[in-house]
This record gives structure tokens, C-alpha cells and sequence, in this order.
């Protein structure tokens, strides 16, 4: 007999993206020759000067347990890169680093939403952001966002979204899936909106920063009137390429960073030790390995935008960050190769994955079903690869 599990499970979903990377890997230990573009991980090694830090670090016995929230010199060298990077003025006090940034997002969801509450989230948003609202009992309202806008939010779509019951709107920017980024002057015009309403905490997902296609990273909290209430997000896993090593941090108002604190000394408390000093150097150090992975990755763009051009039925906005496309697909829907029939984006994926053998993401999970979420963070080779395969795949659906 199978006992039964609890019923905070069924409140969520597994992470498409793990599950399609799991499945890739099931072919791929079967002799299949699998390329993987589902997951978001730089194939880059994480830079010398980074893994030096955390070699000595061990050689120097970092293997106490560290403080909850992370240790002060860490977040003293968190609030001089925003300082640095980002004119954002923060204290110590303001940060808390955590277990990868998922852990932060979660931390501060669940620190500033209580059961009822509603969360507005544009889509295509990245696939954990409803699931941790849902398992805090709070409500996700996704706003469809328009791929001429760029899938990004406007004003009038926000006003329209927020109601009483709104505690929190979460974006991300640079944004997973779509790539999208917001400008300075497209973030004044959200923060005209959020300022009639107090009450609205603003998480900002800025993980993908250092992937950056067109110009100067922006961040809401540069506005005075609602920095306050400003939650970012950040971590080293896209920028360092340190997706192991589980960093990510947030900066927050005093209060809302206490809770995380709280929350986080129930879970799991500190950070790895050699991980919080390895972090310190890369916050700190070298930013030359930074800059060449983003320039790597702007090539591999080109590339792929390129690719995807030549596929008939394809429609493809140019993404201004992170390492994705996100072709919109829906003419390949109906669309049958004699022995799989394509319904809609789930089905596509896996006749990809097991045709092509490509593995990709169906855009449902992000919000936009009529999407797949096809990663260039692979060599310019694989990637070469993997779109002649996805082309000759489609061309058999009539």
C-alpha cells in the first residue's frame, strides 16, 4: 500500500525545464545523441580567479556554519556592486544571500504574500514564479503581453491588472523566456502606475543582468518613489557561470529582508561557506570573463535568429538579453508527420526531442502556449546542429 503524500503538492507543477533536461538525459544514457537547448546554464567553466577563491577557501577551513542571511563581508561586496554596476545605494543590512536565486525568489514571495493574495505576473514569465505564489497559497494573475510590445508589460496593461487584492507584482529583466528588456523610460512609465498604489510590493528578477544585447542594464529601484517597496533579485549563476555553485541574493527594504532572513533560518540557514568567499572574488574581481561570455552569447543569437528565419511557419522576436528565443509555433499546430499528431506546443516539444532529438520547452509552461523556449546556451556547433535537425523535423509535418 502506498501511503498518500500531502496536498500541498498538487498545488504545483514539476519545472518543465528540469523535466524535458531529465528526459534528454534518459535518451542520451540510451545512445541517442541528445542536444540539449532546454536549460538555462552557460556552457562556459566558471572563470580561474572564481575557482582559485574557492580552493582556498577550503584550504582555509571555510567549513563552519555561516551566518544565515551570509556573511557580512559578502554583503558589504553585494551592495558595492550596485553600487558599481547599478548607482543603487544599500546596506548590509538590506541583503540576504541565499541557496541560488530560486531560493531568494521563493524567500521573498512567501515573506510578502499571504493566502488570497493576488501576484500579477506578465507573461511569458519564467516557469517557477506561479508555482512558488501558488504554494504560498497566494493567487498568480497572468497578464498576456504582446510580442509587438516586445512581451513586455505596458502601463495601461498593468493599471488594468492590479486590484485591491494585489500585494505584488514580479517581472523579470532581462526576461526569461522571451529576452525582452526593459528600458528606463518603459520602467518610468510602470512606476507612474505603482505609485497610486502603496500597498504593491515590486520583485524585480534581474538574474540575467550581465546578458545584456543593447546597451545599459536598468533597474527599477532607481526610482525614489517606489524603492521602498523594490525587491531585487539577483545571483551569479548566469553572469559567473557559477550555475553549481548556488548563489543568489536579493536586496530589499530592512523589513522585507528580515523575513527572508526568518524564513531562510528554518530551511536551510547559511549559504555554502566556500561558496559565499568564491563570491565575494567574483562580485569583486575580474569582470573580463563576464563581458566575453556575453559577447559569445550575442554571437550565438545572430545565429540562431538567423537559422530560425530560414524555417517556414516560424515567428521569432529578437531577444535584447538573457541566452533564448521564443518562436512563436502555432502553424505547426494540426499539423501531423503521419504517426505523431501535433496538438500544441507540448506535443512539439517532445516530437523535437524524440525526432529531431533536440530537447526544447513548451511555452505553456511559461505562460505563452503558442511558444517553445529553444536555448542558445550551447556551442555555435551544437546549435548549428540542432536547427538543421529541428528544420528537417518540421518540414515532415503537413
Amino acid at each position: 500500500m502506498i501511503m498518500n503524500l500531502s496536498s500541498r503538492l498538487q498545488l504545483f507543477n514539476e519545472p518543465e525545464t528540469l523535466k524535458m533536461a531529465k528526459l534528454g538525459r534518459e535518451l542520451r544514457s540510451q545512445g541517442v545523441d541528445v542536444i540539449d537547448l532546454s536549460l538555462g546554464e552557460p556552457d562556459f567553466d566558471t572563470p580561474q580567479h572564481i575557482k582559485d577563491a574557492a580552493k582556498k577557501a577550503i584550504d582555509d577551513n571555510w567549513s563552519h556554519y555561516p551566518p544565515v542571511a551570509g556573511y557580512p563581508d559578502l554583503r558589504e561586496a553585494v551592495c558595492v556592486k550596485l553600487k558599481r554596476d547599478n548607482n543603487l545605494d544599500y546596506k548590509p543590512e538590506n541583503i540576504v544571500v541565499s541557496t541560488g536565486a530560486k531560493q531568494s525568489l521563493a524567500n521573498a514571495v512567501w515573506a510578502v504574500v499571504s493566502p488570497g493574495d493576488e501576484v500579477v505576473i506578465p507573461t511569458p514569465f519564467w516557469v517557477t514564479y506561479s508555482e512558488i505564489v501558488k504554494l504560498g497559497e497566494g493567487v498568480p494573475v497572468l497578464v498576456r503581453t504582446k510580442i509587438e510590445n516586445g512581451y513586455k508589460i505596458t502601463p495601461e496593461e498593468l493599471e488594468a491588472s492590479l486590484t485591491p487584492k494585489t500585494t505584488l507584482f514580479m517581472y523579470s529583466s532581462p526576461c526569461n523566456p522571451s529576452g525582452s528588456v526593459y528600458t528606463k523610460e518603459e520602467l518610468e512609465g510602470l512606476v507612474k502606475v505603482l505609485v497610486n498604489y502603496p500597498n504593491v510590493y515590486i520583485l524585480s528578477d534581474e538574474i540575467y543582468e550581465y546578458i545584456n544585447f543593447i546597451g545599459k542594464h536598468e533597474s527599477i529601484a532607481q526610482f525614489d518613489e517606489v524603492k521602498d517597496r523594490v525587491i531585487i533579485i539577483n545571483g551569479l549563476s548566469k553572469g559567473y557561470a557559477m550555475t553549481g555553485y548556488r548563489l543568489g541574493y536579493i536586496a530589499a527594504p530592512a523589513h522585507v529582508a528580515k523575513g527572508c532572513e526568518k524564513l531562510q533560518g528554518q530551511i536551510t540557514s547559511g549559504t555554502n561557506a566556500v561558496t559565499q568567499r568564491a563570491a565575494i572574488v567574483a562580485l569583486l574581481g575580474d569582470m573580463k570573463p563576464t563581458y566575453e561570455m556575453n559577447v559569445e552569447f550575442g554571437k550565438r543569437r545572430e545565429k540562431m535568429l538567423s537559422l530560425l528565419a530560414a524555417i517556414p511557419d516560424v515567428e521569432c522576436a529578437s531577444p535584447d538579453g538573457a541566452f533564448y528565443v521564443f518562436p512563436v509555433v502555432k502553424k505547426y499546430f494540426g499539423k501531423t508527420d503521419g504517426t505523431n499528431q501535433i496538438n500544441d506546443a507540448d506535443d512539439l516539444c517532445m516530437y523535437l526531442l524524440n525526432n529531431a532529438h533536440v530537447s526544447t520547452v513548451t511555452g505553456r509552461a511559461f505562460g505563452e502556449p503558442d511558444c517553445i523556449r529553444i536555448s542558445f546556451a550551447n556551442s555555435m556547433e551544437k546549435i548549428e546542429e540542432a536547427l538543421k535537425r529541428i528544420s528537417a523535423a518540421l518540414a515532415k509535418l503537413h
